[in-house]
């Protein structure tokens, strides 16, 4: 079909089956623009959850696999017609890099959830993948899609701050602050602690690659050296649950970033502060729909979201008008919104709105990748800063 504009994009889920969180915040996602139709699924590592969970979801017996391998043979088989569009992969992060990269090679666009994979040399092998194949490869830093950090980026990219000169990030959670995992009654404890499967790190691979994911797409600036201190905090834990972070920036900006996942009674509190010779922005994640504005020759502003006065990339981001909540699921949907774009344009055979097609690419997922391991050698070195 050439016209796609008359039909939802068809989409396979790997991972994410039943009592996943982060399975059903995608596909939430993907619902709530009525672009997307869930057609295929492997959604288990356990054959008969993984049905189960497809079951659950109203998917076709014939396309409700028990493993990704059978999925992907399936969809290989089947009419160009019938395929899938893209794959959205929300497995825990030992599963990132056999499915993408199995999928990639096969053609296939590719959501991913973050962080990307274990190695770079992972990372880079998907990159690779994603250039010979010419295909679309989204990673889900979905806290890129709320308006007012849209708003922020644009406000920055067009010199309000000026030079830049201080950035802080800060991630803090509290739901690891006693020790939870092994109990068996907290999935998402027990896979994100077990080096095995979260990887190299702990708080620092799982909100604080968000956190640098958010530094690089506001500033766009690069770090040039990191000096990390990376603890586990709860007696018997295997992996960092608290970690802080000097940044060198290229050009001469500084940096801190701090992700943390033991402040006890803290829930998601992601926020972020840019400062530059001409003012400061700050923004919260609790409070998605403000952006602060502290010009270094006026008044200092609270800019809010669905407001006529943004930018264009942060008006595209809002579905509903100002006064109206949208938060955390929204933001999900524009990363897929843009994801969405950039493969309509690609079956069409034009060029895709930037606008419309902004989402984080493999690229941002590799960048990310490497954030953690220099990270992680940092905190286990004896010399003050390790090189980027």
């Amino acid at each position: 079909m050439t016209d796609t504009t008359l039909r939802k994009l068809r989409c396979a889920m790997v991972g994410g089956g039943r009592d996943a969180f982060i399975g059903a915040v995608h596909r939430k996602a993907m619902a709530l623009d009525g672009q997307i139709e869930l057609v295929a699924g492997a959604l288990s590592s356990s054959p008969d959850k993984a049905r189960a969970s497809g079951r659950d979801l109203g998917l076709a017996d014939g396309r409700n696999h028990g493993d990704w391998q059978s999925l992907l043979a399936d969809e290989l088989k089947r009419p160009s017609e019938e395929r899938i569009d893209f794959v959205s992969i929300v497995t825990p992060n030992h599963v990132h890099f056999p499915v993408a990269e199995a999928f990639a090679e096969a053609g296939f666009h590719v959501v991913c959830d973050k962080p990307l994979v274990h190695t770079r040399a992972q990372a880079d092998a998907l990159v690779a993948a994603v250039a010979r194949q010419g295909t679309v490869f989204g990673v889900t830093y979905n806290y890129t899609g709320y308006p007012m950090v849209r708003q922020a980026r644009e406000m920055v990219r067009s010199g309000q701050l000026g030079e830049l000169r201080k950035v802080v990030v800060e991630y803090n959670q509290g739901w690891l602050a006693s020790h939870v995992e092994g109990s068996g009654s907290n999935k998402q404890a027990d896979w994100r602690t077990d080096p095995a499967r979260s990887g190299a790190a702990g708080a620092i691979g799982d909100i604080g690659s968000h956190a640098e994911n958010l530094v690089a797409s506001v500033s766009g600036l690069e770090i040039e050296s990191l000096c990390a201190d990376l603890s586990a905090l709860v007696p018997g834990r295997m992996l960092d649950d608290d970690g802080s972070l000097l940044l060198r920036f290229k050009g001469g900006a500084r940096g801190v970033l701090i992700a943390s996942q033991i402040n006890t009674g803290l829930e998601n509190d992601l926020r972020l502060r840019i400062s530059g010779a001409l003012g400061t922005l700050e923004w919260r994640q609790e409070r998605p729909s403000e952006l602060l504005h502290l010009p270094h020759d006026g008044p200092k502003r609270i800019l809010t979201r669905g407001s006529p006065w943004l930018c264009e990339s942060a008006q595209r981001a809002s579905r509903l008008p100002a006064g109206h909540p949208e938060g955390f699921i929204e933001a999900f949907a524009n990363i897929y919104g843009g994801v969405v774009a950039d493969i309509r344009a690609r079956l069409a055979g034009i060029a895709a709105d930037p606008l419309a097609a902004d989402y984080p690419r493999v690229e941002d997922g590799a960048r990310g990748v490497r954030f953690i391991e220099r990270t992680v050698a940092s905190s286990m070195s004896a010399a003050k800063w390790t090189a980027w």
